[in-house]
C-alpha cells in the first residue's frame, strides 16, 4: 500500500481542471467580446434565462433577423444544386461586410432571383404549350388527313374550324378551344396527355358518352416537361369524335380532370401547315430567350455561390453570438450584462486577453470583469485529444462520458481495444489488408476530409487509426499464431518436428516427434495438418484468452484505487478495493498462476479438476494434479481469503457511513460558527434537508447490489474473456475452409477459366466476409470486452461533455 502511495497522481489521465466564472460585461462591448469567446472556443456558458421563452429573451430581434437571412442563403444554396452549378467551399478573400450590409445584398439577390424565376416559368409554360401544340398539329393532323382519305363526303359533318386574319389578330389563347358550330354532325376534339393516363382517360370517355365517340391516339415522339413535376414525361397525342352538344361538355370537363390539354386542330391542310410555321417560328424565338435568361440566371447564381460559404458562416456566427447573448442576463442598472459558465483553468489568461483585447476594440470606458466563482453542481468533463486519439475517446464516449476528474479508459483503450481484437482476428496476411486500407485513408487525409463521404465511409474515416492499430497488433499476433490467409510458413527457421513416417502419411493418426529446440517465434507450422493441431491450439487459444482476462480485470480494479485515492475516499479503497483485489485473484489469479506453471514446467494436470474440487474438497489430497509443494494448503488459505472478501465488500462501508453520519449532525464535528441568526437557520434548514437525503436501507441495498454484482460478474466476467478463443478459432477454421475448399479445389482443375473462377470466390469471401463481416464482428466483442468487463470495474460514466461556445463546431457542421 506505501509503494501505491508514492505512485504518481495520474494527471495525464484525468480531465482538465475547470473553473466556474462569471462575467461582467458592459453593453456596448458585451457583442464583440462574445465574438472572441466563440473564436477562442474554450468557454462553455450557462443559460441564465432558462425560464424563459425563446420570444421573451433579449436580442429576440436579431435571432430572427439571422433566421431570416439563413432561410434566403438557403434558398440560394438550393437554387444553385438544381442549377447543377458548384458552391466554392473556400472562397477567394473578399472584403468583409458589416451584418446590415449583408442583410441588403441578400435581399436585392433574392428579389431579383424572384423576378427571374417568375419570368422563366412563365416562358417554360408558354414554350411547353407550343411545343405540345406542335405535335399535336403532327399527329393530329394525319388524324384528320386518314379519315379524309377513307370516309364518303357524305359521312364527314366536321364542323370547321376557320382561321382569319382577324383571329390571327387578336391574339387568341392557344389553349382556348375554338366554338364548335352547333351545326349537327361530327366532331372533334384534339390535345395531348400522359401516357401513364391515356388507358384510364379512354375507359372514362367511353362511359361517359356511353359508346358514342371513337377515339385515336399515338405517342407524342418527343418527352414534355412536367409542369408540377418540372421532369421530362411522356406524353399521348388524342382525337375524340364525338356528336352533339352534351358530349361535348362531358368530354371537356374529362379533359380538365385529367389534366389533358387540348388544342385547336383545322381540317384544312394549308391551315395547319400556316400554324405549324407560326409554331415553330415561336418556338424559336422562345428558345433562344430562354437560353439566354437561364445564362442570366447561372451568371447571378456563380457569383452568389462564390460567397455563399462566406456568408453562411457569417450569418451562423452572428446567430450564435445573439443566442449566446440570450443566454446572459441583464443586471439591475441595464448597463451590463452578466454571464456565467466553465472554462479550462489552463484557458484563463487567454480569456482574459480576448476580453481586454474586446474592450480595446470597442472603446468601451468600463472593462470586463472576470473573476473565478464557487460552484456547487459538478463541472463538465473535458480532454484534450487529437486526430489519433479522438477516436479512442469517441468509442469510450459511446458508453458514458466520465465523471469530473475520473480515470479516463480510453488511455489504455488505445492499446488495449486493437490488441483484444487482434487475439480474435490474428492473421497476418489479413492484417496486411486492413493496414493498406488504414494507409489509404491516413495518406488521403486532407482530400477526404473537404469531401461529403456516405455514412459507412465517414466511420472508417474517422476511425482510421484505430484500424492502423488493429492492423498492425493483426499482424503481430497473425505472426504468433503463423497463419498467412490460414497458411503457415516457415519464416523464423526450421520446424521443430518431423513425422515419425519419412512420407509423413501417417501425420494424422501417428502425430510428429520432437527432435530439435523449439520454433523461435509464435506456433510451430508443422502443426498445421496435424493429429495434434486442434487440441494444442485450442488449449493454448482458451489459457491464453484467461490470462489476459485476468489481467485486465485487475488493471480495471486497481484504477478503482487511483480514483479513490484521488478523491481521497478512504473507504473505497479499504472496503472496496482490498476485497476485490482479494477476491478475484484467490481464484481467477490463482488460476492463472496455475497455468503459468503448467505452460512452464510441462506437467499433465487437468486445472478443471483442480479449480473444481478446490471448492467441493478442498481437504482431498491432489494426486497427479500437484504442481508445487504446499499447493494444497494454498488452495485453502485462497478460499478461506474469498470467503471472507464477500461480507468485507457488504457490511462495513454501509455501517460506518451511517455512522459517520450520525457524528456529523450530532454535534460531534463542529463546522464554522456562524454570526448572523438569518445565516444560522439557513445552516439548520440545510443541515436538516442533509439529514433527511441519507437513507440507510437505500446505501446497503445498493452496497449489496455492487457486491453481488462483483461477485458473480468475477466468474462471468472471466467466462465472457473466452469469446477470445472462440473468435480466433473460427476465424482460423473459416479461413481455412475458403483456402482448402474453393482456392485449393479451382487450383486442381486443369482449366484457367475454373482457376480464375475460384480465385474471384475466394477474393470475394476473403474481402467480404473475413475482412468485412469478420472485422465488425471481432469489433464489436472487442467494445463488449471493454464497454462491460474492463470499465465496470471503476468507471462510472455518468458525467456530462463539455462543450464550449466555439465558432469552429460552426465549421464542421457546415462541412
Amino acid at each position: 500500500m506505501r509503494f501505491c502511495n508514492e505512485l504518481p497522481a495520474m494527471d495525464f489521465l484525468r480531465s482538465e481542471k475547470m473553473s466556474f466564472v462569471q462575467l461582467i460585461i458592459p453593453v456596448e462591448s458585451a457583442h464583440r467580446a462574445i465574438t472572441y469567446l466563440g473564436e477562442l472556443g474554450l468557454v462553455q456558458f450557462r443559460d441564465l434565462n432558462d425560464d424563459k421563452s425563446p420570444f421573451q429573451r433579449t436580442f429576440v430581434n436579431q435571432v430572427k433577423r439571422c433566421g431570416e437571412m439563413s432561410r434566403k442563403l438557403r434558398y440560394f444554396s438550393d437554387q444553385i444544386n438544381k442549377a447543377n452549378l458548384a458552391i466554392l467551399p473556400r472562397p477567394t478573400l473578399q472584403p468583409d461586410v458589416h451584418l446590415e450590409e449583408l442583410e441588403v445584398q441578400l435581399g436585392e439577390h433574392e428579389a431579383e432571383l424572384l423576378e427571374m424565376n417568375a419570368n422563366s416559368e412563365k416562358l417554360q409554360q408558354t414554350y411547353n404549350e407550343l411545343l405540345e401544340f406542335k405535335l399535336v398539329l403532327q399527329k393530329a393532323g394525319g388524324f384528320l388527313v386518314s379519315a379524309q382519305n377513307h370516309a364518303a363526303p357524305s359521312e364527314r359533318e366536321l364542323d370547321e374550324n376557320v382561321y382569319t386574319a382577324e383571329d390571327d389578330e387578336g391574339n387568341l389563347s392557344l389553349l382556348e378551344q375554338p366554338e364548335l358550330s352547333k351545326k349537327d354532325g361530327l366532331r372533334f376534339i384534339s390535345g395531348i396527355i400522359c401516357k401513364a393516363n391515356a388507358l384510364r382517360f379512354e375507359r372514362m370517355l367511353f362511359r361517359a358518352t356511353r359508346g358514342n365517340m371513337f377515339f385515336h391516339h399515338a405517342p407524342a415522339g418527343e418527352h414534355v416537361m412536367d409542369p408540377i413535376s418540372g421532369e421530362m414525361v411522356e406524353k399521348t397525342v388524342f382525337v375524340v369524335f364525338f356528336s352533339g352538344e352534351q358530349a361535348k361538355t362531358k368530354i371537356v370537363r374529362i379533359c380538365d380532370s385529367f389534366g389533358a390539354n387540348c388544342y385547336p386542330v383545322p381540317e384544312d391542310m394549308n391551315k395547319q401547315k400556316q400554324i405549324s410555321r407560326e409554331v415553330l417560328s415561336r418556338l424559336s424565338e422562345l428558345e433562344t430567350t430562354l437560353n439566354a435568361g437561364i445564362h442570366h440566371r447561372n451568371k447571378a447564381l456563380s457569383s452568389i455561390g462564390c460567397q455563399l460559404w462566406r456568408w453562411t458562416m457569417m450569418v451562423k456566427k452572428e446567430k450564435a453570438v445573439y443566442d449566446t447573448l440570450n443566454k446572459l442576463n441583464f443586471d439591475v442598472t441595464k448597463k451590463c450584462l452578466v454571464g456565467e459558465g466553465w472554462c479550462p483553468a489552463f484557458a484563463k489568461p487567454q480569456i482574459k486577453d480576448s476580453l481586454q483585447r474586446a474592450t480595446i476594440d470597442s472603446n468601451s470606458q468600463l472593462g470586463i470583469i472576470f473573476h473565478v466563482m464557487d460552484a456547487t453542481e459538478s463541472p463538465p468533463t473535458y480532454f484534450r485529444t487529437n486526430r489519433f486519439t479522438h477516436a479512442f475517446q469517441e468509442i469510450v464516449d459511446a458508453y458514458g462520458v466520465a465523471r469530473y476528474m475520473e480515470a479516463n479508459p480510453s488511455v489504455y483503450s488505445v492499446i488495449t481495444f486493437p490488441f483484444l481484437f487482434a487475439v480474435m482476428f490474428g492473421d497476418w496476411g489479413h492484417g496486411i489488408c486492413l493496414l493498406f486500407a488504414a494507409l489509404f485513408l491516413i495518406l488521403r487525409e486532407r482530400k477526404l476530409e473537404s469531401q461529403k463521404l456516405g455514412s459507412f465511409m465517414e466511420m472508417a474515416f474517422g476511425g482510421r487509426y484505430v484500424i492502423l492499430l488493429m492492423a498492425l497488433f493483426s499482424i503481430y499476433c497473425g505472426l504468433i499464431y503463423n497463419e498467412f490467409f490460414s497458411v503457415p510458413y516457415h519464416i523464423f527457421g526450421s520446424s521443430a518436428y518431423k513425422c515419425r513416417d519419412p512420407s509423413c502419411s501417417d501425420t494424422h493418426t501417428a502425430g510428429l516427434i520432437k527432435y530439435r529446440e523449439p520454433y523461435k517465434f509464435g506456433v510451430d507450422p508443422s502443426w498445421r495438418g496435424s493429429r495434434s493441431e486442434l487440441p494444442f491450439l485450442n488449449s493454448l487459444k482458451m489459457k491464453m484468452s484467461i490470462l489476459f482476462g485476468v489481467t485486465q480485470m485487475n488493471l480495471g480494479i486497481m484504477l478503482s484505487y487511483f480514483d479513490a485515492k484521488f478523491h481521497g475516499n478512504s473507504l473505497d479503497i479499504r472496503y472496496q478495493f482490498v476485497p476485490q483485489m482479494i477476491f478475484l485473484n484467490s481464484l481467477f489469479g490463482y488460476l492463472a498462476l496455475l497455468i503459468v506453471l503448467k505452460w512452464c514446467t510441462g506437467s499433465k494436470a487437468d486445472l478443471y479438476h483442480v479449480m473444481i474440487y478446490m471448492f467441493l474438497s478442498p481437504l482431498e489430497n491432489l494426486g497427479d494434479n500437484q504442481l508445487f509443494w504446499g499447493q494444497k494448503t494454498l488452495q485453502i488459505l485462497l478460499l478461506l481469503m474469498a470467503i471472507v472478501a464477500v461480507p468485507w465488500m457488504l457490511f462495513p462501508k454501509p455501517f460506518i457511513l451511517r455512522k459517520l453520519h450520525m457524528e456529523r449532525f450530532q454535534g460531534r464535528t463542529y463546522g464554522i460558527l456562524r454570526t448572523s441568526d438569518a445565516e444560522l437557520d439557513v445552516e439548520l434548514d440545510s443541515a436538516q434537508e442533509h439529514y433527511n437525503d441519507f437513507n440507510f436501507s437505500e446505501v446497503f441495498v445498493h452496497q449489496m447490489i455492487h457486491s453481488i454484482e462483483f461477485v458473480l460478474g468475477a466468474v462471468s466476467n472471466t467466462a465472457s474473456y473466452l469469446r477470445l478463443w472462440a473468435l480466433s478459432l473460427a476465424h482460423s477454421e473459416l479461413s481455412t475452409v475458403f483456402y482448402e475448399k474453393i482456392l485449393l479445389l479451382a487450383w486442381g482443375y486443369k482449366s484457367i477459366i475454373i482457376r480464375l473462377v475460384g480465385l474471384a470466390v475466394f477474393a470475394f469471401a476473403t474481402a467480404f466476409i473475413l475482412l468485412m463481416m469478420e472485422t465488425l464482428s471481432a469489433f464489436l466483442h472487442a467494445l463488449r470486452l471493454h464497454w462491460v468487463e474492463f470499465m465496470n470495474k471503476f468507471y462510472h460514466g455518468d458525467g456530462y461533455k463539455f462543450k464550449p461556445f466555439s465558432f469552429t463546431s460552426l465549421a464542421n457542421e457546415e462541412e
